[in-house]
């Protein structure tokens, strides 16, 4: 009722998410009949073993049966599924790790590798863009590593086809942390004051943008830390504002599953499931996974902008605008939000990390930056320059 009564008001409310709806949520059960072609179910979560479901990918019919259950998993069910043998032969996955652990010595080496959003500092090494940086070193592993019919159909099952691919490789070494329960791209990660700022539609349409995904670069015993997994709570409709609340996370550490992964697994989840990377307490398992992050291809505009020449063009008529007080905030806001680019993504996450957040500084906050600190023109189209170079890829 709560989660009713805050859509109509149009925003979703950190303080009125009800915690005792989110528990009734997620203590709802997974049964073989949700999930027929499932070949277990294992703390509510569907296991589908993928080498004896190569008939069922490869008819048409078949396949399109076995995609809309798993977009039904995603949906309305737990959640998350895992693709046990994904990769029945994981040459690709170890001739794949072996490009990735030069990667992550040759960017230690210069100094260029990337933080993690999520995990404390040397806990763990991360490649960002790990997609197009194996497809440069070794495009030949590359084509192996993603020749996958079962990846294919799940991405597709949950965005459609044309759907876009990224992938980062994380690395945690024994003695890893855990981390702290949250939502994923895009709301989640976004400050407390930003989600908010969107309306609750938008809340309940994002998770349908991406889908998350991980695939196993070696055996993850449950003491080497795979995901921590909260079945059901991707259904949870405020969930991107209560996310961060002491008690929501609480119950997520009390009521969340691990599943054990062998090399050449595969678990993909509503980007809307809390979860969490666990610790890893062993001594000898350095647990690499190459994460998923997969985007619809409707999640772009209709025409190419080029909105760093925009901001160029429109920034000292901007300025003689605050100066000579002809617009309004109001006024000002709204011709800039048409001008200039309002979110970080996509980025070079390596030359552009995020700052103080999660999310690298906009080109939109940049130029309201620069019309405050009253930045000439010259230095303002310099740093434009700047962000833009780190930005590409």
């Amino acid at each position: 009722m709560k989660d009713h009564i805050l859509i109509q008001a149009g925003y979703f409310d950190p303080a009125a998410c009800d915690i005792d709806a989110f528990i009734a949520l997620i203590e709802q059960q997974t049964s073989q009949g949700d999930v027929p072609m499932a070949a277990d179910i294992q703390a509510n979560i569907p296991i589908y073993d993928i080498p004896s479901l190569a008939g069922s990918l490869g008819d048409a019919h078949s396949r399109r049966l076995l995609m809309t259950e798993w977009a039904s998993v995603l949906m309305s069910g737990a959640g998350v599924l895992v693709l046990r043998n994904a990769y029945s032969d994981t040459t690709a996955i170890d001739t794949a790790s072996d490009v990735f652990t030069r990667i992550i010595a040759d960017e230690k080496a210069g100094s260029s590798g990337g933080g993690d959003h999520f995990a404390a500092a040397g806990a763990n090494d991360r490649i960002w863009n790990s997609l197009q940086k194996l497809c440069r070193a070794a495009p030949d592993v590359h084509l192996a590593y993603f020749a996958n019919p079962a990846i294919a159909a799940i991405c597709e099952a949950w965005l459609g086809p044309n759907y876009q691919m990224s992938a980062q490789v994380n690395l945690v070494h024994p003695g890893g942390p855990a981390q702290q329960a949250h939502r994923d791209y895009h709301l989640g990660f976004q400050t407390a004051e930003i989600s908010a700022s969107y309306p609750a539609q938008v809340h309940l349409l994002s998770p349908a943008l991406t889908l998350q995904g991980a695939i196993a670069h070696c055996d993850m015993p449950v003491q080497s830390g795979p995901t921590k997994l909260l079945p059901f709570s991707q259904a949870f409709t405020s969930g991107y504002a209560g996310w961060r609340r002491e008690d929501f996370r609480a119950v997520f550490e009390d009521r969340h599953v691990q599943l054990p992964l062998r090399k050449g697994d595969a678990v993909f989840f509503n980007p809307a499931l809390f979860h969490a990377a666990g610790a890893n307490t062993t001594s000898d398992i350095h647990r690499m996974a190459n994460l998923l992050q997969v985007s619809s291809a409707f999640g772009r505009a209709m025409e190419t902008i080029d909105r760093n020449a925009m901001c160029k063009w429109v920034y000292p008529h901007a300025q003689t605008a605050v100066a000579e007080r002809s617009l309004s905030k109001a006024e000002l806001h709204a011709a800039i939000a048409a001008t200039a680019e309002g979110y970080s993504f996509p980025t070079n996450l390596d030359r552009d990390p995020p700052k103080g957040g999660l999310a690298p500084e906009t080109q939109q906050a940049f130029l309201l930056r620069a019309l405050s600190e009253d930045m000439g023109a010259d230095t303002f189209e310099a740093r434009l320059d700047e962000m833009a170079a780190r930005q590409t890829a």
